[in-house]
């Protein structure tokens, strides 16, 4: 008796054929999408890239990766607030990938072994003035650098870093970290003059003879509100407090301190008092939890150490020690309003922190520069002013006030600078459709809990500025960087080799990923659903040669 085929095994073809042949109506294709962690960073990582290397064990090539687009990693690794574990799938799944924990063991990691940016192409011929060396002008000085044009820095204050030496406290930030950050971006060939303050730009441009010029001033002015006080001097800003403070001062401010303000940094002020003696420190906040423009962390950090947090409040004189401060109410469109209650609160010293404006008006005197009425400064899609070969970017142009958005900013700035030095117009690339967590298909992925820095604990973090937050070992480093789902990029887990009953996929080999043979395939899909990151797709089957090319 004759055996009964098995309908179920894949058929002997000859290449060119195929069991479906003209009835195909769809095929499988490898495709890029974006991942949506890279979408949301300001400083425009590659992070979908360069954990790929962390998790292989290339820690320097992984470096190499990340400070293509950010010279600071070791500082971001600290300081910025990470929304790209935000925006991370895995948060989905589990929690997100820890991100910036990772980015700061790279960081951390160059510094201790000493590796240095590749050196720069041979010199343009073209010179570029960056005024301010905060987070914006540093990154647009490296990176101009790095295409090989020659760059000065001049910056009023007496060492570079602007609102991250001056602003961030180094229980926070370490100074040394900082430091030996900015020196390597120095080695590049970047020339920083400090206490220089800049107040005619058409002079500095003729004097230095500079091709172009980039303003990255930060945002040091502080506001400020008139209260009733008997004594002027017990109120401070917070953004002289703070610089004092980061100057190696200890300010006098007695036992109990108010804080007037519920931005990040007001929440920065009142742990500085703390660390200064400070028994009682009031944070007061006219609006909600939910409105304060301070990230939720730094307000928990805040009261983990003590400082206490007076929601719906706003302060209507201070006559040391007393604070008198009026309670507000939400209206029903959410804005607070005057009830007409007060009540005493104990104060030695009041600390405003209510918002910093940016110091435009030597812009004022180029009169192609247009500034908007909150004094920011108007500025086109490549970051020029209305002056040619003017730029600004940083806390200078509408845009959110962080650390990484100024770097961002900066290598923006740059790259647009390059193609107006070269008379090139810039180029921007077409961004792949992103990578959404709907799409992915997660048999591949395990659960594994998220690693956490070790922190000091809160009765020790007040005793001094140590660093608050440790980093990460080598291996859980490492282990935060293989739980990345690879979303939307090929990773090669063979899923769609073992998957396909055909044998149409073809593997190219370590690092070159695979290839459809369409003369085999026959658009069942199994490819596409064993795929755990979306790297394949269906599509429509090409009716003609060119749809296929």
């Amino acid at each position: 008796m004759k055996a009964k085929p098995d309908l179920t095994a894949p058929p002997n073809l000859a290449h060119g054929q195929s069991r479906t042949g003209p009835a195909r109506t769809r095929r499988p294709i490898y495709l890029d999408l974006l991942p949506p962690c890279n979408v949301a960073c300001p400083a425009g990582e590659d992070i979908q890239g360069w954990l790929a290397h962390a998790e292989a064990g290339r820690y320097e090539e992984a470096w190499r990766a990340l400070v293509a687009d950010n010279p600071l990693p070791a500082v971001h690794g600290r300081v910025c607030y990470h929304p790209c574990e935000g925006a991370c799938n895995r948060g989905e799944l589990d929690d997100p990938v820890a991100i910036h924990s990772v980015e700061r063991f790279l960081g951390d990691l160059a510094l201790e072994q000493g590796w240095q940016f590749n050196a720069p192409p041979p010199p343009s011929g073209k010179r570029v003035l960056v005024v301010g060396a905060g987070p914006s002008g540093l990154s647009a000085a490296y990176h101009l650098a790095r295409l090989g044009h020659e760059v000065e820095v001049r910056d009023a204050g007496p060492a570079p870093g602007g609102m991250m030496r001056y602003g961030i406290p180094a229980y926070r930030l370490p100074r040394d970290v900082l430091g030996a950050e900015i020196e390597r971006i120095e080695a590049l060939g970047a020339r920083i003059a400090t206490g220089h303050r800049v107040t005619d730009l058409a002079a500095e441009r003729a004097e230095g003879r500079f091709d172009a010029i980039f303003v990255a001033v930060g945002a040091h002015l502080s506001k400020r509100v008139d209260i009733p006080a008997a004594d002027a001097s017990r109120v401070v800003d917070a953004l002289s407090f703070l610089e004092s403070v980061a100057s190696g001062d200890r300010p006098t401010i007695g036992r109990r301190v108010a804080v007037y303000g519920g931005g990040n940094t007001a929440m920065d002020a009142a742990r500085t008092a703390r660390r200064l003696g400070a028994s009682e420190t009031t944070i007061v906040y006219r609006r909600t939890r939910a409105q304060m423009p301070a990230h939720e962390d730094e307000a928990a950090d805040a009261e983990r150490e003590g400082v206490r947090i007076n929601w719906l409040r706003t302060i209507a004189a201070f006559d040391g020690p007393e604070l008198t401060v009026e309670t507000m109410e939400l209206d029903e469109t959410g804005f607070p309003r005057p009830t007409g209650r007060f009540e005493t609160l104990a104060a030695d010293t009041v600390i405003l922190a209510l918002g910093q404006d940016t110091d435009t008006g030597f812009l004022a005197a180029v009169p192609e520069v247009e500034l908007a009425k909150d004094g920011t400064v108007k500025v086109s899609s490549t970051m020029m002013t209305g002056a040619p070969g003017l730029f600004a970017g940083g806390d200078m142009v509408p845009a959110e006030r962080t650390v990484t958005v100024g770097v961002g900013h900066g290598k923006k700035a740059a790259r647009n600078i390059d193609a107006w030095l070269r008379g090139a117009a810039t180029v921007t690339p077409a961004k792949h459709q992103e990578a959404a967590f709907s799409g992915l298909h997660l048999w591949y992925f395990g659960d594994h809990s998220r690693r956490s820095q070790p922190e000091l604990k809160p009765a020790e973090r007040v005793a001094d500025f140590t660093e608050v937050v440790g980093g990460l070992g080598a291996d859980d480093a490492r282990y935060e960087a293989a739980r990345c789902l690879s979303c939307g990029n090929c990773f090669e887990c063979d899923g769609c080799l073992g998957a396909c009953p055909e044998d149409a996929v073809v593997k190219l080999g370590l690092g070159k990923r695979y290839r459809f043979d369409y003369a085999r395939c026959t658009a069942c899909g199994a490819c596409y659903e064993q795929c755990p990151v979306h790297a394949i797709e269906m599509v429509a089957e090409p009716q003609s040669a060119q749809e296929v090319q």
